[in-house]
């Protein structure tokens, strides 16, 4: 009888050995983000892409939507080299390929920017406008699942208004609707197919990259568009950007306290007030302004005073806190919203803030440039109680209200 290990080793002899397990290269996508134009249409004194918008540009926007996709290996922007400066200043912050400089027109702007990436050997390119800086993550999604199953994918709108065909100012026909769509981008490809269709027909002019995946043949997909997909092209589409609706309304709170200091001026409200004693801290300490700051920060989400104005560091030893206000308003500001009102709270026994209401809530609507029917300054006393109503300090409480586009 054969013994346990004999067995094992006489049945080993009928298996045969596994073939190795072939090596599976990973899917690689990237973004080709066409910004070398000059978007003369838009009647702007530089190109649109560099169009501010919540802070950044409408580049940094276009850009994002691509790098913050999980589904994104690397970004790839084609710039004019005349606008590399422009460049830097909307993307510092962003991790992207080396700009590559585009041509005299977006179909050999394209075509470089293919070459350039050819190196990479990607599986899939999305080639999308610069001038769309509202394309979604969704939109996104929807092109990149139906490129596992197509050459070429294009996301669309149907058109809901009736088509006219015309010749000079006559109308001469009709076209079919329900067989028509208006073409967004990123337009997406397997990268090979759109290199090859590149190469080939670069002598023949197209309007954008699905043309010339017509040319060569390349079965072409659509999928659903997005409205918000828009591309800024006119100066009505900048006026349509600039005048969003400020729909997003946020609050925030602040509040500060400072303790008196015999030593200094009383700057309160963003005025010097003559009285006996002004406040301790680093800055000037004016506790309303403090306050304030704190409160806009929290509208936008932004920190507090502190993470902005470290305490320790010596450059704002003794600062004038309108500076910090002033940043606040400024952050709001870059993200294209406003100020719709404050109301700042005084907590004192002394000073009193009565005679000075006007002249802080003139000096606070001038740092903030809003009108001063948005301020709102009190003063109140807690009764003897508690540290303000022994006389050993200051507290501010405030309440912001922005209004930010959606």
């Amino acid at each position: 009888m054969l013994q346990r290990n004999q067995f094992l080793e006489a049945a080993l002899i009928f298996i045969e050995p596994r073939s190795p397990r072939p090596y599976c290269r990973a899917m690689t996508t990237i973004a080709l983000i066409v910004a070398a134009g000059s978007g003369s249409r838009t009647g702007l004194a530089f190109p649109k892409q560099y169009l501010s918008l919540d802070g950044h540009s409408v580049l940094h926007a276009s850009i994002s939507a691509f790098i913050d996709h999980p589904d994104i290996d690397h970004v790839q922007v084609i710039i004019d080299p005349a606008d590399k400066d422009l460049y830097a200043d909307s993307t510092q912050d962003l991790d992207l390929l080396p700009w590559v400089a585009g041509g005299n027109t977006r179909q050999a702007s394209v075509r470089y920017g293919l070459d350039a990436i050819a190196s990479l050997n990607p599986d899939h390119v999305l080639i999308h406008d610069a001038a769309r800086p509202f394309v979604s993550a969704d939109v996104i999604d929807r092109c990149l699942e139906a490129l596992r199953h197509h050459k070429a994918v294009l996301p669309a709108l149907p058109v809901t208004d009736t088509l006219k065909m015309i010749d000079g100012d006559q109308i001469t026909g009709t076209l079919d609707r329900s067989q028509t769509v208006a073409a967004q981008t990123p337009q997406c490809f397997n990268f090979k197919k759109i290199f090859e269709a590149h190469q080939k027909f670069k002598q023949e002019a197209v309007t954008d990259d699905i043309a010339l995946a017509e040319l060569a043949d390349i079965d072409i997909h659509w999928v659903l568009g997005s409205p918000e997909n828009m591309k800024i092209t006119t100066s009505d589409d900048v006026d349509r950007l600039c005048s969003r609706p400020l729909s997003d309304i946020r609050t925030g709170q602040g509040f500060d306290v400072h303790a008196f200091d015999a030593a200094r001026d009383m700057w309160l409200g963003g005025i010097q007030i003559p009285y006996h004693q002004g406040l301790k801290g680093h800055s000037d300490a004016d506790v309303a302004l403090h306050a304030l700051t704190d409160a806009l920060l929290g509208a936008i989400g932004a920190g507090d005073i502190g993470s902005h104005f470290p305490p320790d560091n010596a450059q704002w030893k003794g600062a004038s806190s309108d500076r910090f206000l002033a940043h606040a308003a400024k952050l709001i500001t870059d993200k294209g919203g406003k100020i719709a009102n404050i109301d700042l709270t005084i907590i004192c026994e002394a000073p009193k803030i009565g005679p000075y209401r006007t002249a802080m809530i003139d000096r606070i609507a001038a740092i903030l440039d809003i009108d001063p029917n948005r301020v709102s300054v009190k003063g109140t006393t807690t009764e003897k109680l508690g540290f303000t109503g022994r006389g050993e300090g200051i507290a501010a409480q405030a309440i912001a209200t922005v209004r930010l586009p959606e």
